[in-house]
């Protein structure tokens, strides 16, 4: 995003405008922290700014301010549908490509709206007017602070915002501890907690508060680990009736995958969940190093993501997905033996 771009959207947020703002489909912590952060901006601004996310998004995220103003376009299609249509500006956030919104992708393709991308991920779609794509960002949050930071706009940086902004680069750096958390990002968690952020809050509303079925299902994931040492290689299934009888709720299988990667001499890792609603098994894949999960989703799982975490789907059966995951691992013996 360069100065010209910057100066073109000052003078767009200068009056007050109808934005809507879009999330993924499945919703992570980044992605409602980066759309809650910017909405407050926004309505400090005077704009008529409204998040509408294509369905929900997990327990542990509902405590953030202003979380109960999202509207969800799953339950509320034609009310969401009339913003977006309505709406002069569209930013989507922690996404690029308009299929990542499920059943919004129509809507939002056939929009006149003028788009702003803000986003991490690799191999953005050519869609938005403005775009702020950067790979090497730690998280979409992190470029929502930029993103204020280049309009000149941190002085309207308040504990809401900073709260917001700090949930997304906490769970999308897993606590701080994956390679694309730099100095830089450490200077903002700083500045963030300086201007009202409670950092152990925070983490304790995200990540302390279990539920006895969650732990359960934790076990359960575990219980069905298994490890592929030659590929140095572990991966986990949860079918539909174990999260069935466990009382699964969405989020609840957040982080299970980084069990597997935590393995010693583990450098891919796996997790393999089955949706019979959707008709589909939910695929996420974490790496070590070098090695790209974002290449090997994008090739075999219709998905993609980041280097070292992405995601994907399969239109198989949980065990067929898993024998297709394994037939594959030989081909990428080499790099992964390299790590």
């Amino acid at each position: 995003m360069n100065t010209k771009d910057i100066l073109e959207i000052k003078v767009l947020l200068a009056t007050p405008k109808k934005i809507a703002i879009i999330p993924h489909k499945n919703p992570d912590g980044d992605a409602i922290g980066s759309t809650l952060g910017l909405l407050h901006y926004l309505l400090k601004l005077n704009h008529d700014a409204k998040i509408i996310a294509p369905n929900d998004f997990p327990d542990f995220l509902k405590w953030l301010p202003k979380v109960e103003t999202i509207e969800i376009h799953e339950t509320n299609k034609e009310t969401t549908e009339t913003f977006i249509n309505a709406a002069d500006i569209i930013f989507t956030l922690d996404f690029n490509a308009f299929h990542r919104t499920g059943n919004m992708e129509s809507v939002l393709t056939n929009s006149k709206s003028l788009k702003i991308m803000i986003d991490h991920h690799q191999q953005p779609d050519d869609y938005a007017k403005y775009m702020f794509s950067d790979v090497s960002m730690s998280s979409t949050c992190e470029m929502v602070y930029h993103f204020m930071d280049k309009l000149n706009a941190l002085d309207k940086l308040d504990e809401d915002i900073a709260t917001c902004i700090y949930v997304g680069i906490m769970t999308d750096t897993g606590s701080f501890r994956f390679r694309s958390t730099t100095s830089t990002t450490h200077r903002i968690i700083a500045n963030l907690i300086d201007k009202g952020a409670k950092n152990t809050a925070i983490h304790n509303n995200v990540y302390d508060t279990n539920s006895y079925n969650r732990l359960q299902l934790l076990g359960c994931a575990l219980n069905n680990l298994r490890i592929i040492p030659e590929y140095k290689t572990a991966y986990i299934t949860l079918s539909q009736k174990e999260l069935q009888d466990l009382d699964y709720k969405k989020g609840d299988t957040e982080g299970f995958v980084n069990y597997a990667l935590s393995l010693d001499k583990t450098v891919l890792a796996a997790i393999f969940i089955e949706d019979k609603k959707q008709g589909i098994i939910k695929i996420s894949l974490r790496s070590k190093g070098d090695f790209s999960v974002n290449q090997l989703s994008r090739d075999h799982f219709e998905g993609g993501g980041h280097t070292n975490a992405a995601g994907g789907k399969s239109d198989t059966s949980l065990e067929a997905t898993v024998k297709k995951f394994i037939s594959i691992l030989p081909a990428y013996s080499k790099a992964i033996n390299n790590e």
